[in-house]
């Protein structure tokens, strides 16, 4: 799967910067009102046969399009479609736009990535591509737009991706970029690059410039809400501390099939409370007249009635399950290549060379009384947001300590991982031998003690932002680890602002953040209010809903749980 650099720098669909690629989507009286905005990580159903993909930004841009495999990487180097090889089956590249009729698509292929890149003629600024607007149409009348701001120099960038669900068509916003430009995006999907001497000519923010690995554009931000599942496109850190694009799709898949799971949730909850309302109102009015209540007419009434509730309910179930069964297989596949940080325990991730990730996982959510299906729960790393475990016993929930230990030690196997741990009441010594070799020192287990470790961490993130805003800084050689026990308690009121300002400047130094307490957030103590606001609150009292994003449902979350035996602890809790 080799591409020509030659072949891939020719001019493509350039047009002058400023006003390149601007294309005009559906007919004269088309609507913008009707056009849909997508955020980064959401995605939307496909109705239509056709579908054109262009985007405008201020620099002058290319556009191209990938063919890829459930792995995400292309069949061959003819699944590349650019200048020089505008067509393949189902996707065709004309001027300044992609096209893609969906039923001509490669049966196999499990999407088709939309791309733009840094036109190579007309190099982009310093300040890479500058914001891109992509918008896609379908049968000629414009449907959506994603606008993506890469805060990093990036020169290419997956805008969106026309990806198959079962029988049918959807769109999801990517927004993932690359600053190494658009030979290293192909080099992470399955396309190789000839290697060519520097041209001046190439894009500003090279591979070189980045330790060879390319940098997303994470441009989403949502706030801190309790008790409600923030999505992973979140913006939970500054660009240097990005992760790699090529393993930023494991987290992304998990969260798009969970986005499924919670539709197809609220579809089967809307259409039981709209059966019983239903079935209420007829009932009511079958027995309304005193006259006719107890006729046969009536009888014949509630029976009907009672049929319609059951026949709507029953559809609405065997659809669920449907679509239950669906992402259970999709689970299933994903499964066998997740990396370990985001597999579940017996997958086959933790019998390999460790893998990065974008993400960890924290347990399985699931809804008894909408069926069997349980979908995994996971956030991305670093943890600049905080995970705060409410307990009354940081002992009770050592094996829980211990499944995110196991998974973060395994998220950036390319850096050094470093842990502090705060302990006072030793619930954790059972990870101390295992965890040896990346221990910043034995854990804290007196509170005066406390000040001096966490004063150490602030001051190193003090150190790294002074470096980032002088316009020296650098992606973190470390991932940092800290588990905060037994908070608030021991603890200084200075401590839980130290704490706080690692939360705006631990991202710097590549700190992941656990705290293990009761849940603070109404403490009269406003810093401590504040902190606990702040955090990702993880429940450990069964019947406590956490509510997705998009529809509100309620979940019960099962949190993954290490096994505290000598020999699990030494599978799992890998520290070289």
């Amino acid at each position: 799967m080799r591409a020509s650099p030659r072949s891939i720098r020719a001019r493509r669909c350039r047009t002058s910067a400023g006003s390149c690629s601007t294309v005009e989507f559906g007919s004269a009286d088309s609507k913008a009102d009707n056009v849909i905005q997508l955020k980064a990580g959401q995605n939307m159903p496909l109705t239509g046969d056709i579908v054109r993909f262009g985007a405008h930004a201020e620099a002058a841009l290319d556009v191209s399009a990938l063919v890829v495999a459930e792995n995400l990487k292309v069949f061959s180097s003819d699944d590349f479609v650019f200048y020089n090889q505008p067509a393949t089956a189902g996707v065709a590249l004309t001027d300044a736009e992609v096209t893609v009729t969906l039923a001509e698509v490669r049966a196999d292929a499990k999407a088709v990535l939309l791309v733009v890149s840094a036109d190579p003629a007309v190099p982009a600024g310093p300040g890479g591509l500058g914001t891109v607007t992509a918008t896609l149409s379908e049968n000629g009348s414009a449907a959506a737009e994603f606008v993506v701001a890469p805060a990093a120099g990036e020169a290419a960038l997956i805008c969106l991706e026309v990806y198959r669900r079962g029988p049918e068509w959807r769109l999801r916003a990517v927004g993932q970029g690359y600053a190494g430009g658009l030979a290293v995006l192909l080099t992470a999907h399955g396309v190789d690059v000839e290697d060519e001497p520097t041209d001046p000519a190439a894009p500003t923010g090279s591979a070189a410039q980045t330790g060879g690995v390319p940098q997303p554009a994470d441009v989403s931000r949502s706030g801190p809400v309790t008790h409600t599942m923030a999505g992973p496109m979140a913006s939970e850190a500054r660009s240097v501390t990005a992760m790699p694009t090529e393993v930023g799709h494991g987290l992304e898949r998990l969260w798009m099939i969970f986005e499924d799971a919670a539709r197809s949730a609220a579809a089967l909850v809307s259409a039981r409370d709209y059966a019983a309302k239903r079935l209420d109102h007829e009932l009511s009015a079958a027995v309304s007249d005193p006259a006719t209540r107890n006729t046969p007419a009536a009888d014949a009434a509630r029976r009907a009635a009672q049929q319609r509730n059951d026949e709507l309910i029953a559809t609405a179930e065997r659809n669920h399950q449907r679509d239950s069964e669906q992402l259970l297989r999709e689970l299933a596949d994903a499964d066998l290549m997740l990396p370990p940080a985001l597999a579940s325990w017996d997958a086959p991730a933790w019998d390999k060379p460790v893998a990065p990730s974008d993400g960890i996982r924290l347990g399985e959510l699931y809804a008894q009384e909408r069926g069997a299906l349980r979908v995994p729960y996971c956030v991305p790393v670093p943890l600049n947001r905080p995970l705060w475990i409410d307990t009354e016993s940081s002992r009770a929930v050592a094996p829980v300590v211990g499944a995110l230990l196991a998974r973060l030690l395994t998220a950036a196997p390319g850096r050094r991982t470093v842990v502090d741990i705060i302990d006072l009441t030793g619930a954790f010594t059972s990870f101390t031998e295992p965890l040896a070799p990346v221990l910043n020192g034995p854990p804290i287990t007196d509170h005066t003690e406390i000040s001096a470790r966490l004063q150490e961490l602030a001051q190193s993130a003090e150190l790294a932002e002074l470096a980032f805003t002088s316009g020296m800084g650098s992606p973190p050689s470390e991932h940092r680890i800290l588990i905060a026990a037994d908070f608030p308690h021991g603890y200084q009121s200075s401590d839980a602002q130290r704490i706080g300002s690692l939360i705006m400047r631990g991202d710097l130094i590549g700190l992941s953040t656990v705290i293990v307490g009761s849940d603070e957030s109404d403490s009269t103590d406003t810093t401590v209010a504040m902190l606990s606001q702040s955090c990702r609150h993880l429940p450990t009292v069964a019947g406590t809903p956490l509510f997705d994003p998009w529809t509100g449902s309620p979940w019960q979350l099962d949190l993954d749980l290490l096994n505290q035996e000598p020999e699990r602890l030494a599978r799992y809790l890998r520290t070289h």
